[in-house]
Parts: C-alpha cells; structure tokens; sequence
C-alpha cells in the first residue's frame, strides 16, 4: 500500500491551535487570580469597623446615686423615718428590662405634707449595627432626637452646676446619712424647712422659667460629651408641679434624669432653680461615676 504524503500545512495548523490553547489557559488563569485579589480587598475593607462604643455593659441604676443625694433631693417636713423606712425611701425601685446591659432604670418617691417630688433614672447604652457607623455616632444620634423633641431652643446654653460635689465627698456624706438613717435620727428636717422656704421666695412665684435668665430650656456644656435641661411648668386642673429634665450623653451611653414636684397649694409653685440645681448636680455625679 503506497504511502500518504507528509503535508506541511496541517502541522503548523495543529501547532497554532495548540499553542493558542496554553494562551488562553495563561490569560484565564490571570483573570481569575484578579478577581481573587479585588475580593480579598473587598474583605480587607468590611472588616474595618467602626470602632465600638466605650460601655459594653451597664451599672445598676438604683446604687448609682449617693444617699445623701437622695436625702437632698426627696427632703421630708420633719418626718421621723427609721432606718428601715429610710433604706426603702432611698432603696428606689428598679424598672424591669428585658436585657439590663442595655437599659436600666431606677425611680423614687417621697410625699409630705406640702406635696410629693419624683425622681427618675433611665440609663441606655446605644449599639450600633452597621460597620460603617460606630457606638458614639448612633448615641449622637439618638442625643440629637430627644434634644429635638425637647425642642431646646436654638443657641440656649449654659454650664454645668458648679456646685457638684466630687464622688469621695458624696460618698463621704453618704455614710454619714447611712448612719443617721440607722439611728431613726429626724430626716430632712433643716432641708425640708429650707424647701419650704424657697418655695415662698418671689422666684418660686413664677409661672415659668425665665426665658432670658439661667432657668430657661437649655443645652448644657461641660456635662458629658452633649447634654440639655428642659424646664416645664404644668398648671392643670389635677394639680400644680413643676418638672425638669436633663439628658446627657458619655460615649454610648445616654442618661436621662427626670425631676419632679407637686405642690398641695396650687399657689405655691415649685421653685425652678432649685429643682434645677439638684437636677445638674446629680447629673455631675452620674458622669463622675460612669467615668470610673
């Protein structure tokens, strides 16, 4: 059987085809190891998150205020309260959360014969869940809307009490309460007749916060990262009373401290810096205490 002639042509056309094969295998490989290279990127960046919030946990808000705080804050009218009565009146009541590393709060109350105050602690600490929005902005943000709602007006501020007591002094008249309170030992009786007092004065006899002087809704500075104190007067029918809000914000947490009185004569009503005074001042403290 003859043999078939070698064609020259169809070998270098199977030698082309060949080597366009490798060149294409090179040329996907490279492409596949740029994508690999752009995702690895994309993990690089998402796993840079905001940075967390200071707190990720909360106290407990009952034990936060120091005795003598309260005593200032609840006076009697020459009520004689023993040590039992006294460890309730102060005690507070704690508010029922569902998840106490994210909020907790702490109310009291004391009655006299001239009326009744009220004192509120709501303590949150903010988490944010998006990556690209860290703890502190989210509480910022949420500063911003109880500001806002407050409707704190535009360009009010003021500062902080000067008269806040440092911790170790709160603490120091602390134990001294505790001690008087053991005792039986007359409770609020100096305070509760300086309260009187003050609730006489012209001052107390205004029907609302003095828009052009300190008692006025304001913001707050050098208390917290942000803050503002709202002053509001309520005349209704079903009684007299006077309540002051602060709100403050440390890092991701925000504070709101809500202060109260009601007066039996509706002709006497609640002296405005005093509520205030106290107000800011146990603010000072809480801020003093959550930086510890």
């Amino acid at each position: 059987m003859p043999r078939k002639p070698f064609v020259p042509g169809a070998a270098l056309v199977a030698a082309a085809a060949l080597a366009a094969g490798l060149t294409g295998c090179t040329g996907g490989s490279g492409t596949d190891g740029g994508a690999a290279d752009a995702k690895s990127g994309d993990a690089t960046a998402s796993s840079q998150a905001a940075e967390p919030g200071r707190y990720q946990t909360l106290p407990e808000a009952c034990g936060l205020p120091a005795r003598s705080t309260l005593r200032g804050m609840l006076p009697g009218d020459g009520q004689q309260v023993s040590g039992t009565e006294a460890d309730k009146l102060y005690g507070g009541q704690a508010d029922i959360t569902y998840d106490t590393d994210r909020r907790v709060g702490c109310r009291w109350t004391r009655e006299t014969t001239a009326g009744t105050r009220h004192l509120t602690l709501d303590i949150q600490r903010v988490v944010s869940y998006d990556s690209a929005v860290s703890d502190d902005d989210k509480a910022q943000e949420t500063y911003d809307a109880k500001e806002l709602a407050a409707q704190i007006p535009a360009g009010a501020t003021g500062s902080a009490s000067p008269g806040t007591p440092p911790p170790s002094t709160a603490k120091a008249k602390d134990a001294e309460a505790n001690k008087t309170d053991k005792a039986g030992k007359a409770d609020g009786v100096d305070k509760g007749g300086k309260a009187g007092k003050q609730d006489k004065s012209p001052e107390a006899s205004e029907p609302s916060a003095d828009p052009s002087g300190s008692t006025a809704p304001r913001v707050l500075d050098d208390l917290g990262d942000a803050a503002f104190l709202n002053d509001k007067l309520i005349t209704a029918d079903s009684g007299v009373h006077r309540d002051v809000t602060v709100v403050f914000r440390t890092s991701n947490v925000i504070v709101t401290i809500a202060y109260d009185q009601w007066s039996t004569d509706k002709a006497m009503l609640p002296d405005s810096q005093e509520l205030q005074d106290k107000a800011r001042s146990l603010a000072g403290e809480l801020v003093e205490n959550l930086s510890e």
